[in-house]
């Protein structure tokens, strides 16, 4: 069933009920297994996503003396890596086959997949410190289990806090988010509004980008925009999703930081350190 823009303009209102500039629900989790050296869960709105970090671990016979590009060739990852002996950021993406309605079955080959792959590996390779950890693979494996819209910003705020429950140094938090228009390109509608944190529905119809940026700055180091939109309505998409994307590092900040006073609570962390000897601020 199409998407009926004009109720947008009647009660303001959006299909899910959410205003304009309203994210929708996110739920996260880290050190979801154990078992790994960094896991996380995410859900924003619909969209559910797990990772799973392991290393910085030394790199296989299979990867010596290749580039981060060769070698996501020969295992079908998305790997990078800022300069020669620093580490290599591998990333791996699967898509469950009941996560979305249509139900397709996709192959590590494909398209969609690479491109993900790929975004996802430079976006950590610029933030994590690669440099500490020479000659040496950091991968991340993302299982998206649910599919409702922003799935490349869920993979990234997930992969983020994934990689710093492994202990990965890194800059500071990879924060993403989905802004569009409440117009279609064809309307050609100047004054059209823009919307914060799309859903599925609404990135059927409309035109949308995915940003990312890095803490609390305005530095922008992911901008996909694979939909047709006037030069016009750019840079109030933009404007609003790197506010969103400031919430966004807030919201995983809390968890990061609820994370680590609950572990030390429990006496996880350095039994003789308490809480009145940690900043948590």
């Amino acid at each position: 069933m199409p998407l009926d823009t004009s109720a947008y303009n009647l009660a303001l209102l959006r299909v899910d009920g959410r205003r304009w500039n309203e994210l929708r629900r996110i739920h996260a989790q880290i050190r979801t297994q154990p078992a790994a050296d960094g896991s996380s869960y995410l859900e924003m709105g619909h969209t559910k996503v797990m990772c799973v970090v392991t290393g910085p671990s030394e790199s296989g016979a299979r990867r010596v003396g290749t580039t981060g590009g060769a070698a996501a060739g020969a295992l079908g990852s998305g790997g990078g890596g800022s300069r020669d002996g620093d580490a290599e950021v591998v990333v791996s993406v699967v898509l469950a086959g009941f996560s979305s309605v249509d139900r397709k079955r996709r192959g590590r080959n494909d398209k969609g997949i690479l491109e993900l792959q790929s975004t996802i590996s430079s976006a950590l390779s610029s933030s994590l410190h690669t440099h500490l950890y020479p000659r040496s693979t950091i991968s991340i494996s993302l299982h998206v289990l649910s599919q409702d819209g922003s799935l490349l910003a869920a993979l990234l705020n997930a992969a983020t806090l994934a990689c710093i429950d492994a202990g990965i140094a890194m800059t500071d938090y990879v924060a993403a988010c989905t802004a569009g228009s409440t117009s279609t390109y064809a309307a050609n509608d100047e004054k059209a509004d823009p919307l914060l944190d799309m859903n599925h529905q609404e990135e059927q119809e409309l035109p949308g980008l995915t940003v990312a940026t890095l803490g609390q700055s305005d530095r922008v180091i992911v901008l996909v925009c694979e939909s047709r939109v006037q030069v016009s309505r750019l840079e109030g998409m933009l404007a609003v999703g790197v506010d969103g994307c400031k919430q966004v590092r807030d919201i995983m900040d809390k968890v990061v930081r609820e994370k680590g006073r609950r572990m030390l609570e429990e006496g996880a962390i350095e039994k003789g350190v308490g809480l009145e000897d940690m900043d948590l601020d």
